[in-house]
């Protein structure tokens, strides 16, 4: 059975994630309508990523014996200067999040929920993920510029970016 502060604070977190898909599906709009394909497939697909690691979080709190809440969202930002802004907002957001997941872990630990805590591990192994992958395209675009032929080949590119990192990694 969830407190109610761990049943709260993972209703905060399922807004975080719903708020995550809706930034990543607004940025995929912008770059479809920029003719950058291959950035708003990759941001479509980052929305429903984002989406599912929600859902996660709702069944959860339900199998638990909480009620999860389908809440209000800020609406996400639309328009960007350029695709270098938006990845740097992107960036942030992700930052952001980890913040809000690592919280969460401190008031499992608080709370002596060793469930909640085990659970959330994943959402800590995912962040170092989501992190290093906006680092990686973010260190892209800065070797790209302002060159042209280099933001074809990257839309072109990235959607077949991957990003290994040490959490994921298999030592075998």
């Amino acid at each position: 059975m969830l407190s109610k502060k761990i049943e709260k604070s993972l209703n905060d977190q399922i807004r975080v994630e719903a708020e995550s898909s809706q930034i990543y599906l607004a940025m995929a709009c912008w770059a479809e309508v920029k003719g950058l394909e291959g950035v708003a497939g990759f941001m479509y697909s980052q929305s429903d990523e984002e989406r599912a690691h929600m859902l996660k979080l709702v069944r959860y709190v339900n199998e638990r014996g909480g009620h999860a809440h389908v809440s209000a969202l800020k609406a996400p930002n639309v328009t960007f200067i350029s695709f270098k802004e938006m990845f740097e907002k992107l960036f942030e957001h992700e930052v952001m999040v980890s913040e809000s997941i690592n919280e969460l872990v401190h008031i499992a630990l608080q709370e002596k929920d060793y469930s909640t805590h085990n659970f959330l591990q994943w959402y800590v192994s995912e962040q170092i993920e989501e992190e290093a992958m906006a680092r990686t395209i973010l260190d892209k675009i800065n070797m790209i510029g302002n060159d042209k032929g280099g933001l074809y080949l990257f839309d072109r590119d990235i959607q077949q970016l991957t990003v290994s990192t040490a959490a994921s990694d298999n030592p075998e």
